[in-house]
């Protein structure tokens, strides 16, 4: 039996005029991971011809919808609703953390408010979001790439060995090289926790990353693991030093120290 008080407890809320179905399923399985969900409110006009493909996934996933006329044509009306619901939640105080379903730059304002709070917020969206509200949200995951990973006909990991620049082409490991971003993000976080030997802590690294940038994840580039993807790149050196419990801790150090 799951001890919800073990875990974080989450509330989902949908912008559904905002959001894709088709995508919900994925998306709840990936929220999954980070917790229990508790609630599931879905928000739009219900009445409207642009949400009529929405009933059988509402259904089937047992989320809840919450019924906005539009006041105005053309006006997006479910944004006030869903912004009022998750102040009321906020204050009854049983949750530790919101994922805002949403690509619409109107909810950066409560993904800081909630973070005010004390709250993990989870942002999911499109690619096409706008930067302040993905940088809003302490975690920002995108739909296509949680869909590409849940619809994938092979889903073959890599596994984090020696072999792992073997399993990488040569093409995939120049595109990682040639972005630029990515390359400095890596460093940046790097070059923060180097030790007097060029050594940093990956875990560290990895939570400067998160913070810096909430939309980054190895899974964007293709790896289901922050290691796999500095492996891939061939830009750090890697090594697996043990605790002394049994457990491994990944340091690595820039190639060009």
């Amino acid at each position: 039996m799951i001890d919800i008080n073990s875990e974080k407890k989450i509330a989902v809320l949908i912008d559904a005029e905002n959001a894709q179905y088709s995508v919900l399923d994925y998306v709840l399985k990936e929220l999954s991971k980070h917790g229990h969900i508790l609630v599931k409110k879905a928000y739009g006009d219900w009445s409207s011809d642009c949400l009529k493909n929405w009933k059988q996934q509402l259904n089937e996933l047992a989320i809840n919808p919450i019924q906005q006329f539009a006041y105005t044509q053309g006006k997006n009306s479910s944004d006030a609703a869903m912004i009022i619901d998750a102040m009321d939640l906020l204050y009854s105080n049983k949750f530790d953390a919101f994922a805002l379903v949403s690509s619409d730059s109107d909810f950066t304002k409560l993904a800081s408010r909630l973070k005010e709070s004390e709250i993990y917020v989870f942002g999911v969206g499109e690619k096409k979001t706008p930067i302040a509200f993905r940088n809003a949200c302490d975690d920002f995951m995108y739909t296509e790439v949680i869909r590409e990973r849940y619809t994938a006909k092979d889903d073959v990991d890599i596994v984090v060995t020696d072999k792992v620049k073997r399993s990488v082409s040569k093409e995939i490991r120049n595109k990682l090289r040639m972005d630029t971003k990515l390359v400095n993000i890596l460093r940046g976080a790097v070059s923060e926790y180097t030790d007097e030997d060029g050594w940093s802590f990956l875990g560290q690294c990895g939570g400067l990353i998160k913070r810096q940038y909430p939309d980054f994840s190895s899974k964007n580039y293709g790896f289901n693991t922050l290691s796999q993807l500095v492996e891939a790149t061939e830009l750090f050196d890697i090594e697996r030093r043990s605790t002394g419990t049994g457990a491994l801790h990944i340091y690595i150090k820039d190639q060009r120290k």
